[in-house]
This record gives structure tokens, sequence and C-alpha cells, in this order.
């Protein structure tokens, strides 16, 4: 039977038996914070099994799928080296909920088993709780399981959910699949070996455990089952290892074709066949690779397939591709996998491109560490380089190292990671602090809607982060009133700055912040003094207030633009607006293309030259959500709330920053560069207005002296500077050739130089001119030409030596190319390393380079015994 006939066999046979399928639900949890992912078929029935939720039904059966790459249940590191764990699978289930009990779940599994599949009675073995004599008779007497196929166990057979709560004994079902497979029946000293394999596990959920640990019946038991689809599959198709199952099959041989490998039991093709079905599931289930959480967990496995194709070889991007033969294996079970099948391929393949670069880097740093490895452990400060500097997973570092026998020091890399914690702590805490809670009564009414002017009431004063009566000239502080018409930092819109004076006195605003229901306008005191209930007049720098306003409502332009042209998935994530610039976070899974940042940036501009009127309505949140206002990210909002919307319904949002009058206000908006900030998030920076014309005055200036310099005009510089480029890159190729005909030439020579030892031939030699790319070109050229050979070339540019060293593999049994690289850099003042047959370095000390290669060649007489 195959896996999908597989599925459905045990669906309608539940059905038969009065059972409603269930689909299977998220691979995120939507019941339960404590858990990373859905990692069994019960887990969506949790909340009817505390009894905190109703179903109308008490009998249900799913096939559900299922992830253990984090957190408590973790398979990720022996994925691909065991023939039965996986990152993914599916658990197919039947649950009672208060209905049937043990009789009924027992004789449902063995009808299933022997009548439905068909296995045969002697290949399968029982095993029940040493106290459950229930059943035990059950098995033994009703159903007649032979004895001799039958154990009682203690632990193994008992489980429950938390260390308080529903809790029962368990029964499991185990395939025998031969005695040509080592290992002994369950309970037994060889038991964890691969003859007997668990198949099916029947919880008896039976007992309320309470925090002293003492145990009541429940009022209604219920069952919970798990049968992985996976390991019945291969029963069923006469299989050892789940990756000999029809799926796995299908998905090996598209694995084996995207990254060349014709090996089907390779186990990095395992890995890569197993990855794509949790990562493709994640992401049709929202997860998107991050730095932290579920898409952190994420993004590990992506990469750590990534790294087996390139391990196989496979340099380009490949993971992405697999996407197509999951959906045509899964995609009828799971139309939803089919529905997303080109989201998931774009979230992968920009994945991939993005981890090209920290793979390629990382496992440059890891192999020249390697090499150099005096132990078979990894020093914790190698891991935590490679992790801080390179963005290398930890667990990608620890996947090779058990690779080569070697292990992690985890302890060092800890330490590492502390010692940058605390840094990082450090160069944080310099801040003022304004946190001092208020103990004021009332709140400060903004009155900046209306004007930029007006009059408040001083109503508290802070100093040096506590409250005080009165502060004097030269006094840095915070004032707080009874009502402003500065805006305080809310909604991504900076704060205000102005002056707030009176008779003989200034306080310069620098800044306001909100604290609770107050406005903190904080800055100096330039003259005079101040009290608390001294009335002042309050003055806004309106130039400022109206270029943040043009920054401001520019950003609602933008949101609108950008989910008109990238699709409705775009949601805003943060966003910075102050008097020179607007910063735009947004969700969006790859980078804007250059043709639709084009696009979004006229679009906006469109709306911006059609100067329609803007309209603010302040209405309460059921009005707001029938104008169909969006709510901006990480915005509360109270029972009143102010509508924004632009463009006569282009962009309709709640927002209680300041605004223009009419779009056309806002002159221009030129988007000055767009970034990834985070997986999944990218963020648009632009400048409208005046500073839009500045930026704009700025490049075309920048145009103009790059004109004058290739003796242009502007018109023509693209397409002059193109032509030189070319240029450029004719002259170094011809360079590059030069330069290897020299080494070739020099190589020639410096063969008849080679002196013997012990049938070896040893050159050390230094070639002026030679460039690193050419040194190694003349070290292979050489050790074909002489046969045994030991070569050492050094090279001196600049205020830098170059050095590369070459051993033929026959000679490497006696001397290593990387240690005789330790050794010579060192006496120039660097350092090197590399392969037994091949290795690179340099150093700054240039003087010292005729005595480094002197002591180099006494150092490989000494080696080879001379």
């Amino acid at each position: 039977m195959k896996s999908a006939e597989i599925r459905e066999a045990f669906l309608s046979y539940f059905a038969d038996q009065g059972h409603t399928t269930v689909p299977s639900s998220s691979l995120v949890p939507g019941n339960d914070p404590t858990l990373l992912f859905t990692n069994a078929g019960m887990v969506q029935f949790k909340d009817v099994f505390l009894g905190a939720e109703k179903r109308p039904y008490s009998r249900a059966a799913s096939s559900q799928r299922c992830v253990r790459a984090g957190g408590k249940h973790n398979d990720l590191e022996n994925v691909g080296y065991t023939a039965r764990h996986h990152t993914f699978f599916e658990m197919l289930g039947n649950f009672s909920f208060g209905d049937y009990f043990k009789r009924d779940a027992i004789r449902f599994a063995w009808e299933f088993l022997t009548e439905v599949l068909q296995l045969p009675p002697e290949r399968l073995w029982v095993t029940v709780h040493i106290s459950d004599d229930e059943a035990a008779d059950i098995w033994l007497k009703e159903l007649g399981v032979s004895a001799e196929r039958f154990s009682r166990l203690d632990e193994d057979n008992f489980w429950q959910m938390g260390d308080t709560g529903p809790c029962g004994p368990s029964s499991e079902i185990f395939y025998d699949h031969g005695a040509d497979v080592p290992g002994g029946p369950p309970g037994s000293e060889n038991d964890d070996l691969d003859r007997y394999i668990e198949i099916w596990n029947l919880v008896f959920m039976q007992f309320e455990r309470s925090a002293d640990g003492t145990m009541e019946p429940l009022p209604k038991p219920s069952i919970d089952t798990g049968m992985g689809l996976e390991r019945i599959a291969a029963v069923m198709q006469g299989v050892h290892s789940n990756y000999e199952i029809d799926l796995f099959q299908a998905l090996l041989k598209a694995a084996a074709t995207v990254t060349g490998c014709d090996d089907l039991e390779n186990k990095s093709l395992r890995v890569i066949a197993d990855h794509i079905r949790s990562c493709s599931f994640l992401i049709v289930d929202g997860v998107l690779p991050s730095n932290e959480g579920r898409g952190y967990v994420l993004r590990r496995i992506i990469r750590r397939a990534i790294r087996h194709g390139h391990k196989l070889g496979q340099n380009q991007a490949f993971f992405h591709k697999l996407v197509a033969a999951l959906v045509v294996e899964m995609g009828d079970a799971y139309p939803e996998l089919a529905k997303a099948q080109a989201q998931v391929e774009k979230v992968l393949l920009a994945e991939e491109q993005q981890f090209a670069k920290t793979l390629d880097n990382g496992m440059a740093v890891l192999n020249d560490a390697l090499d150099q490895l005096q132990s078979e452990v990894i020093p914790g400060d190698v891991i935590f380089t490679l992790y801080d500097t390179y963005g290398f997973p930890v667990d990608l570092t620890n996947d090779i190292a058990r690779e080569r026998g070697l292990t992690l020091d985890m302890a060092g890399y800890e330490v590492a990671m502390e010692e940058q914690r605390q840094r990082a702590r450090s160069a944080g805490s310099f801040k003022v602090d304004y946190t001092h809670q208020l103990h004021l009564d009332g709140e400060t009414v903004f009155t900046g809607y209306e004007g930029t002017e007006g009059q408040g009431t001083v109503v508290a004063l802070l100093k040096s982060g506590e409250q005080v009566d009165t502060l004097a000239a030269g006094d840095e502080g915070v004032v707080v009133l009874d009502q402003t018409p500065f805006y305080a930092e809310s909604g991504g819109q900076a704060g205000d700055s102005g002056y707030l004076n009176a008779a003989g006195m200034e306080f310069e605003v620098r800044d306001c912040q909100k604290q609770g229901v107050h406005c903190l306008h904080i800055g100096t005191l330039l003259s005079g003094e101040v009290s608390v209930g001294q009335s002042l007049d309050t003055r806004v720098d309106s130039r400022v207030r109206t270029a943040t306003a043009l920054n401001h409502s520019a950003t609602h332009l933008l949101h609108a633009a950008l989910r008109e042209i990238l699709g409705d998935h775009v949601s805003q994530k943060g966003s910075l607006v102050d008097s020179k610039r607007l910063r735009f976070d947004f969700s969006h899974f790859e980078a804007v293309k250059p043709e639709e940042l084009k696009a979004i940036e006229q679009r906006v501009n469109d709306e911006i030259r059609r100067n329609t009127p803007v309209q603010t309505d302040v209405c309460d949140m059921d009005s707001a959500r029938e104008k169909g206002a969006m709510a901006l990210f990480g915005e509360k909002y109270g029972d009143v709330v102010r509508v924004l919307t632009m463009g006569e319904g282009f962009s309709v949002e709640l927002c209680g920053g300041t605004h223009v009058s009419r779009t056309g206000d806002i002159g221009l908006l030129k988007i000055t560069s767009e970034a990834g900030i985070a997986s999944g998030v990218r963020r648009i920076e632009a400048v409208t207005g005046a500073q839009a014309l500045a930026y704009l005055d700025g490049l075309q200036s920048q145009i103009d002296e790059v004109a004058g310099l290739l003796k242009t005009n502007a018109e023509n510089v693209a397409q002059k500077a193109a032509s030189l480029w070319s240029e450029l890159k004719e002259l170094e190729k011809q360079n590059a050739q030069l330069k290897g005909k020299l080494a070739s030439s020099a190589g020639s020579d410096l063969a008849s130089q080679a002196e013997e030892v012990d049938g070896i031939k040893v050159l050390v030699a230094n070639l002026e001119g030679a460039d690193p790319k050419s040194l190694r070109d003349t070290v292979d050229q050489l050790k074909n030409k002489l046969g045994s050979a030991v070569v050492l070339l050094a090279a001196s540019g600049g205020d830098k030596v170059a050095l590369v060293s070459g051993v033929t593999q026959d000679v490497t049994g006696r001397i290593k190319a990387g240690e005789l690289m330790q050794f010579v850099a060192a006496q120039v003042g660097g350092k090197g390393g590399g392969r037994p047959d091949m290795a690179q370095g340099g150093g700054t000390d240039l003087a010292a380079l005729p005595g480094a290669l002197v002591a180099a060649t006494q150092w490989v007489k000494e080696q080879l015994g001379d």
C-alpha cells in the first residue's frame, strides 16, 4: 500500500466506527503557548481533554502534520543518520472524549492492523503497563494475543500531559522485522535495536494527577492514540527504513536530480528529502525564516538542508525546486500546500540566496580552523566567531564536527557569548532616564491639531529624574503642562521641538515624549526661572512640524501603494518619521524589484499631484471599521479614534499623528533605499518636499562631477562609464595572463634550482612580482614537474608577504604543507594554514623574509630526516 492509501484506509476505517474525520491543524499550536510546534495528534484536542472546550462529537480521527525540530522534542540532529527520525511526520490517531475506553481502543487497533492492513499477528508484539491488568486481559483473553509476544513495562508504558493533570497507562504495538535483524523484544536488554519497531501507541487517559503526586480516576476516561504514517508505510511496503517508502523515494529522486547525486542511500540526500517537508509546511502555516522563535528553527532546518546540498557539490540554489515534487506527493491530501506552492518557493529561494554567502564564508573559516586544530575539540572562540561574525549556525558547526569525529567546546562558546552580552549591555547603558513615574491628576490635552502655538500651565517639573518645584537658568529638565500643541512621539512620528516662554524666561524644547497620559517637554532652561503653576506661552517650531507632517502623510500613501503593487500581504511593521526623512518597515518575503520600486514611487507621486483634500474623522472603533480603516502596527487605540483618509479612499488608516491638508502639500516623494532588516521584513527610506529636491540636487551634482572626470556630458555618463569599465576588465585579464606567463617562465627556471633531500625535491624561493594566484599556479606546475617534491614560494608586494606551499601526495605522510606554512608565516609576522598538499599564508615583516626562507629550508630537511 502506498502512503496515501494507508492514510485514506485509516481515516475511512475510523469513520466507519463512528469517528468524525478532523483535518490536520496548523503546525503552529493555536491553543498551547508551551509548545513550539504541533508535535502530536492530540495537540489540537488538548483543551477538549482538559474539559475547557466542547466539540460536537465524542470520537475523532485525524492525520496530523507534526514537527519535532525544536524545544523539548527535537530530532533535528538525528535526521539523515537513522532510519526513522524526521523533522516532519504525519501522525495517524483516533481519539475518544469520554466515549469508548480501553476495550474498544484495543479492538479498533488490532482489527485495523490485522484485518484492514492484514498484518500477520505473529509479527506483532504488544506491551502494557505493569499495573494494567485490565488492558492485559483484553489483549490476552479477549483478543487471543500470544503470551509469548507480550510484555509488561513500567515507565515506557505510562503517559502524562505534564507534572500535573491527565495521565494514564498506555499500550504499545511493535512490528517484528524478523530474526535476521539484530535486537530483542520490548523490555529486553537489547530492545533499542532495530528488530522490534513501535508502530502504534494507545494512551488510556485514566487519572488526574495532583501536585502532591496522588492520582484520582477521571470522571470521563478518554483515548489518545498515535501511529506514525511513515513507520506503518515502511512495514506495509516491506522495507526497513522510512526513507525507502514511496513518499521518500520520490523526494529522494527529486533531490538527486537537483543536486546531481545518484546515490539514493546518501545521508545528505535523506536530510534534504526530510527537510523539504518540514520547511514547506511551516511556511504554509505562516512561519517565515528569522532569528528568533519558530522562524529561527525554520531557518536552521533550511540551512542544514542547503549545507548538505553544498556537501554534495551543489553550490547553486536548489532547495526551492523540490517544492513541486512535494506537491505531487502530498498536494492531494493537503490542498493548502498546492495553493501556497509559489509562495513557499519564493521564501526558500530568498533564504538560499541569503545563506549562500554565509555558508561560503563560514566554511572557509571553519576549514582553516580545522586544518590548524591540535586536538579533537573545536575551541569555543572559533564556534563563537563563526556564529557572531559570519552568521554560521552552531548546529551546522556541530553537524560538520560530527561528520569528522570532532566535538565542540560549548563551555568556551558560552563564555564568549556571555562576554558579548555584557558588551551589549554596557553599550546601551549610557542614556538619560526620563522614566520617573509622575504622580499627577488629569492629563495633558493635545491642542496641536488646531495650531502650533498656545498657552499651558506647568503642572510638574523634573530635574535629574526627580520632581522639583522650580528650574533655574542652565538646568536641563522636563516641563509637564496641562495642555500643549507639542506632539509627543508616538505612532512612529518624532516629538516636536520649539520653545516655552514667559516674561524673562525661555525654555528650549528639544523633544517631546509621552508618559502615560502626560506629555514631557524635554530640554534646557535658557534664561530666567520656571515654577510649578506658572502659565507659559507654547510655540512649536512650525518649519520642523510641517516637514514632519509631509513625511508622515507620505507614509500613508506609501503603505497603500505597496499593498496595491506588491499585494495585500503587505502590512506595516514599524515606521519613523521626522523632519528629514521617513522610514517605513513592512512585511514582504523578498527584495522589492527595481521596476516595482519605480511603480510604487510613481503611484505615490500620482496621488500627490492629484492634490486631493486630506480628511480626518473622529469616531468610535465600529464606525472606523465600517470606513475600512486599517489600524497601524503597535498602536493602542481608545474608544474614540481618528480616521485619516487620503486620495479619496486610496488610503484609509487609523492615525493620531499630524498631517498635511492636501496631498499636494507633500510636493514630491523620492525613495532613497530599500533593504531587508529581518527575515520577511523590508525597509523603505524616502524623502519628501524640500528634502527630496535637495536629494535630487545632490545626485545631479555628483553626476556632473563624474561627467567632468570622464570628460563627457551628464547625458552620456553611463555610456562612458560602461566603456571604461569594459576596458578596465580587459586590461585586468591581460595583466593576469602576463603574470601567469611570467610565473610559468619563472617556474621553469626555478625547477632547476630544486635540491634533492632523501629522494625528494625541495624548492624554497622568492618569486618577485607575483601575486597569490600566480604563486599557487606556479606551485602546482612545479609539483607536476618535479615529481616527489616539497615547494615553498614567496612574493612581496607593498607592505605584505604572500606565501604558498605545496607537497605532492606521496610525501604528505612525511611532511604537510599546512604545517610548513604555519612555521614560515610565523617568521614574517603572520599566519597561515591549509591542507596537507597545499597551504597559503602571509605576513607583514618584509625584512624577515630572506631569513624565513633559509629557516624554512632547514625545517624541511629536519622533517625529512636529513
